[in-house]
């Protein structure tokens, strides 16, 4: 929708639209308007930072923030501190998250005492608690808006209210009825795209707070998700990744006859998409025939991360995760019948309160029968407003760190098993871009299993799906060369 938008023939004098997101356009537009003064009046346009914490549905969050702003003809810049608008989107599942962002934030008086007519704005799920604004409020005067993981798309209507009238703007909401359709996007990559299609979570583990700041599930229409990846299509992308918190659930209890399994195969069919990938899947509502479609549906990539975060049955009654450590295996049996060469990778929570030396026993035994290619391990943090919060059997700091020292050995030692079977075979690889090792022609990429593999090249091949012969396998990483 956005694409077909001239913000230049909207006008600005008729009376403003209550009807998302034609309302935010408006607002856009004015936008475009005020920077075009400030370019006149300052010779350059005005700039833009966004730093980001969390889940890949904070990343397209940001990436919709970054589109609305270059929408309006804001440049994006890396230096923070010649910024003009800084957003900072939040996360709150771990307390590490919480502390870098308060952090970062108190890094930023400075900026504000430098650039009075900088705009300062927090958003994202850590806004969704009382207890953070009123602290924001309290203790970070130089904060100009906060707002919540809700109204995002209203973005464009807060800035405006904050440059025009100059006074600190809260709107944080407690439910949102649909998803807003239409919003531009300003993605990191050309050749691939995430995809959200729905937000919200159902199922409230104990310990997790994500139903409390993204609120319940609520699905996009399929038609609006085709629609999307057909035009993303179009546009050059080769890869989509589907995002939501638990994307197993997509279309329950909606008014539209198409379940997770069915979205697969309707985007496998859509041309000029080679690669289909997902997260997060909770393994309750995981069903048979979305493992067939890992066989049925060439594109879908043969990786599937399924957090299972304890080993224990007795550990995962508590966290209200319903079901059983035989229950999470079985489906691993079912899943590598299915597909034999299925990659899997995972969350680990250590030290849940009332996690005994057998209950970790069995975390530790679970990873050694799945053997899974790689998992992202975390010790518990107290989430306030989660039941398990409130739980006194908590785990100490010593026990917890110890353990989670003996689950780290245990999967990185699986992890580099998984990736030395990859020695001597030829993968084909999507390019992403210059490797992170900084090493002058060094690319790196992904393989359909997700095994990040580096790589020599005499141009920049990103965007472009190579053949490479693996010859070095680490831990973390592959490392070949182009066949």
């Amino acid at each position: 929708m956005y694409n077909e938008i001239d913000l230049d023939k909207i006008d600005l004098n008729s009376e403003f639209p209550t009807e998302e997101p034609k309302r935010q356009y408006h607002f856009m537009a004015k936008g475009q308007k005020w920077v075009r003064e400030f370019e006149y009046k300052n010779n350059r346009r005005p700039c833009f930072f966004i730093q980001t914490f969390g889940c890949q549905m904070n990343e397209h969050d940001s990436e919709t923030i970054a589109g609305m702003l270059r929408t309006e003809g804001f440049t994006e810049t890396e230096n923070r501190e010649s910024a003009d608008i800084i957003v900072v989107n939040t996360c709150s599942i771990r307390e590490n998250a919480d502390n870098r962002f308060f952090g970062q934030l108190g890094s930023m008086k400075k900026i504000k005492e430098e650039n009075p007519e900088a705009i300062i704005a927090v958003c994202g799920c850590m806004m969704q608690q009382q207890h953070i604004t009123d602290t924001i409020k309290e203790k970070y005067s130089w904060v100009d808006i906060i707002f919540g993981t809700m109204n995002i798309y209203k973005f464009p209507e807060l800035l405006r209210n904050c440059l025009e009238n100059r006074k600190k703007i809260i709107s944080i909401y407690d439910a949102q009825e649909k998803i807003i359709e239409g919003l531009p996007v300003e993605r990191k990559f050309r050749h691939k795209s995430f995809v959200n299609i729905m937000n919200g979570c159902n199922n409230f583990c104990t310990y997790c707070i994500v139903p409390y700041t993204r609120g319940r599930e609520r699905s996009r229409m399929p038609e609006d998700i085709i629609r999307e990846i057909r035009a993303l299509a179009d546009d050059g992308v080769k890869e989509v990744t589907l995002l939501g918190q638990n994307v197993n659930s997509y279309g329950n209890n909606c008014n539209f006859d198409c379940d997770f399994s069915e979205l697969i195969y309707k985007i496998n069919e859509i041309e000029r998409i080679e690669r289909i990938r997902f997260m997060t899947s909770h393994p309750k509502d995981l069903s048979d025939r979305l493992i067939r479609a890992f066989a049925d549906c060439e594109k879908l990539c043969r990786h599937i991360h399924l957090p299972v975060q304890s080993g224990s049955t007795d550990v995962l009654r508590r966290m209200n995760r319903r079901y059983s450590k035989e229950d999470y295996l079985n489906l691993i049996e079912k899943i590598r019948t299915a597909v034999p060469n299925m990659a899997i990778t995972t969350d680990i929570i250590v030290g849940f309160p009332g996690e005994t030396e057998e209950d970790f026993e069995h975390t530790l035994d679970l990873a050694e029968r799945v053997r899974y290619d790689s998992a992202f391990t975390f010790l518990y943090s107290i989430r306030t407003g989660t039941p398990a919060a409130k739980y006194e059997d908590q785990v100490s700091e010593e026990i917890k760190h110890a353990r989670f020292d003996r689950l780290v050995e245990v999967i990185n030692r699986i992890t580099a098993e998984k990736n030395a079977e990859y020695f001597g075979k030829t993968v084909k690889v999507m390019v992403d871009g210059k490797s992170a090792r900084n090493d002058k022609g060094t690319y790196a990429g992904r393989t359909d299993t997700f095994k990040l593999v580096n790589f020599n090249a005499d141009e920049d091949l990103t965007g472009k799906t190579v053949d490479i012969k693996i010859t070095d396998a680490k831990t973390f990483s592959l490392f070949g060369e182009i066949v």
